[in-house]
């Protein structure tokens, strides 16, 4: 991580979704330009995909289906695109990542490992807190490639999102202004239970930004037919609850409502039944987490900082998964602190109350 705080943007309220992102796009022009060249994911694998028929056929269909769904969005997307300078069918890659790799044929693969993101998270709502805690993990391509967003819409909702540079926010973690606070962890579908050209996660994540309370956040989660699975936590500030939602193509989902045991969900389906791929990474860490108390924030943040295993720890220090940051968010106190470097040594990069 960078010394300092985070950087944030303020943005808004704009007349329109493409010039918020092309706002976006300008300011982080250097950025987004540097993750793409670094990225060895979008490199080696999606621009090769990309320029096959297969792929072509594929970007299409994502296309059609997300600009219908969401055309604000991609309006959006096509300003950051055009506020950076970068090609757009690059932005669309960045973003729709997870739902094309899948389809990448064999012959446009590498032997560069195909590992783009993982996370974990401890979840306690008890009579004496109620806290989410997160581990933003994610390829050494994005260190030094992410930011916070801090919008105000023409509604007058606000919003702040930690963001990689390129996307939507936010494919991590964000809040607003009604209260509505969540942390997103990847799963692994098999490719049997993924639908081509559906919704992709980043247009539902960036939608949850605007949901009015958790009910309506439930419903922005389960209406799109989505392409591939994800895990919500959502955190209701006023209401004091937190769910953990697993999601799949076809409108499936489930629901787990978070209590005083706390909960840890890292990169697999754990309460919705699907064929899913087999993470040894999260598998271990989350054997790993059941042997930790998490019964305090210290535990909390002391568990995600565990680096007792040598090849999967909890917390990611490369060569090629690296944590990028800790979120604590604090229903009680309403507030969300980001810690850089590893959460045990409490070293806080920015804290921020959850205005509602």
């Amino acid at each position: 991580m960078d010394e300092g705080a985070l950087e944030t943007f303020h943005v808004g309220p704009c007349g329109s979704s493409y010039e918020m992102g092309y706002l976006i796009g300008e300011r982080f022009s250097n950025v987004i330009r540097s993750r793409v060249e670094k990225d060895l994911i979008l490199q080696q694998q999606l621009f090769p995909f990309a320029s096959t028929a297969e792929g072509k056929s594929l970007v299409e269909a994502l296309e059609t289906s997300n600009k219908e769904r969401y055309p604000q969005y991609w309006d959006e997307l096509v300003g950051t695109a055009q506020g950076s300078g970068v090609p757009l069918l690059h932005i669309l890659l960045l973003n729709l990542r997870k739902e094309m790799l899948p389809f990448a044929t064999k012959e446009v693969l590498t032997k560069e490992p195909v590992v783009d993101d993982d996370c974990s998270d401890v979840l306690v709502l008890s009579d004496a807190m109620a806290i989410a805690v997160h581990n933003e993990d994610g390829n050494i391509a994005l260190v030094g490639h992410t930011y916070l967003v801090k919008a105000v819409l023409p509604s007058g909702l606000s919003f702040t999102a930690y963001t990689y540079a390129g996307e939507l926010p936010s494919c991590a973690f964000g809040f607003n202004s009604h209260g509505v606070a969540f942390t997103l962890n990847s799963v692994p579908p098999s490719k049997s239970e993924i639908m081509a050209g559906g919704i992709g996660r980043n247009f539902v994540s960036r939608d949850l930004l605007e949901a009015y309370d958790i009910d309506d956040a439930l419903d922005r989660i389960h209406k799109p037919n989505v392409s591939v699975g994800h895990c919500y936590n959502l955190i209701d500030i006023k209401d004091r609850r937190i769910l953990n939602i697993e999601s799949a193509s076809n409108n499936r989902f489930s629901i787990h409502e978070v209590g005083e045991d706390p909960f840890f969900h890292a990169n697999m389906y754990l309460h919705l039944k699907i064929d899913q791929v087999q993470d040894e990474n999260s598998i271990s860490r989350q054997k790993r987490a059941a042997m930790l108390p998490a019964d305090s924030q210290e535990r909390a943040l002391s568990l995600l900082g565990d680096t007792n295993h040598e090849k999967y720890p909890i917390f990611m220090t490369g060569p090629i998964l690296h944590t990028l940051c800790t979120v604590l968010i604090d229903v009680d106190r309403a507030t969300v602190t980001i810690y850089k470097g590893n959460p045990k040594n409490g070293d806080v990069s920015n804290l921020i109350h959850i205005e509602h």
